[in-house]
């Protein structure tokens, strides 16, 4: 025979208090003194008393989980990233359920569809790249709340968090300017991810500020990948007009350069110069250190959540765009450290 399922009536009995007072422990009520909040964990112990989170989603409706859909769990950037939502998350009695596209939009349905089948209280949503404004519509039909993080949507009516992307690589690429650098690829990251398209765009504007053709520069886009960083600097560094300098998408981009350098007997500092984006703990610890644009992923991670946690609450409040501003870490891979400060 099965056994019974204990409930919170027989821990409440064996601690000798009332139901209330027991639901106010699951809850980590602070109207609970400690010696009262003891006897009730006490007792779930010796009973081996299980949370009921399903029944206790129909009561409240809410299953006080959220999930985070991303694009590539290998990626340091996204380590960060979580750890500032799931802070955050946590502080607010809610379970991160974590989901992994790797960039395919099919992926990204069916991971939405399970969070929206086990009623997850909203979403933090990265898009996969060519993702549709229908995908937010379908999310709006749900009554789904999403927070997009990192990449929006064209005309999508979405709480957005994101870093200055434009802002970002201007302040990287007027620093290699003006210290002599006339040749600055840009290499790296999704053609048709706003991000991209940002950061690009905010490159242009200072190239053309200084009188540069961006249309006359290296830009290849590609995976935000170590291997696709590898590939695309080896072959700038084989062609006769190779770039001096390089403003790569993303710090694991800028990871695979530094190591075509390497490969081909460059230094990057020396001969040539690498920026990345992010500034991710590791970047710090590459030799020669990273030069990058710091764009707080535990800080952008934190933000999100919070939003999410209020639009959760407010459904129909008015939606809100948070832009966090970056800022230039120099360093040795740019051939300044020492020479500059970080802006």
């Amino acid at each position: 025979m099965l056994a019974r399922r204990v409930t919170l009536l027989d821990v409440a009995a064996d601690a000798g208090l009332s139901r209330a007072t027991c639901s106010l422990v699951l809850r980590d009520s602070p109207l609970v003194a400690a010696e009262t909040r003891e006897r009730v964990q006490a007792s779930m112990e010796k009973l081996g008393y299980v949370y009921h989170r399903g029944a206790a989603s129909l009561r409240t409706q809410r299953s006080h989980t959220a999930g985070l859909v991303i694009t590539d769990i290998t990626n340091p950037f996204y380590a960060e990233l979580t750890h500032g939502i799931e802070s955050e998350l946590d502080a607010a009695n809610y379970v991160l359920i974590l989901g992994n596209t790797a960039d395919r939009r099919q992926r990204q349905d069916q991971l939405l569809a399970t969070l929206h089948e086990n009623a997850a209280d909203g979403v933090l949503l990265c898009p996969a790249e060519g993702t549709p404004l229908e995908t937010l519509n379908m999310l709006r039909r749900w009554q789904l709340p999403v927070v997009l993080l990192l990449r929006h949507l064209p005309n999508g009516s979405c709480d957005y968090v994101g870093a200055d992307n434009i802002l970002g690589a201007r302040q990287a690429t007027d620093h290699l300017i003006e210290h002599g650098h006339r040749r600055i690829a840009f290499i790296g990251g999704p053609a048709t991810s706003s991000a991209r398209r940002e950061r690009y765009l905010g490159y242009s504007q200072s190239l053309e500020k200084h009188g540069i053709d961006p249309s006359a520069m290296p830009n290849l886009p590609g995976p935000p990948t170590r291997a696709f960083g590898y590939h695309a600097m080896e072959r700038l560094v084989s062609v006769e007009m190779q770039p001096v300098a390089v403003l790569c998408y993303s710090d694991v981009v800028a990871f695979g350069a530094l190591l075509a350098l390497q490969a081909a007997g460059l230094t990057a500092g020396k001969e040539h110069a690498v920026i990345g984006f992010d500034d991710v703990a590791e970047a710090s610890l590459w030799h020669p250190a990273l030069s990058t644009v710091s764009t707080s992923p535990r800080s952008l991670g934190a933000t999100a959540a919070h939003l999410l946690i209020e639009r959760i609450a407010d459904p129909f409040g008015e939606r809100r765009q948070v832009i966090l501003p970056p800022r230039l870490v120099v360093r040795d891979s740019c051939g300044q450290h020492g020479k500059g400060d970080a802006r």
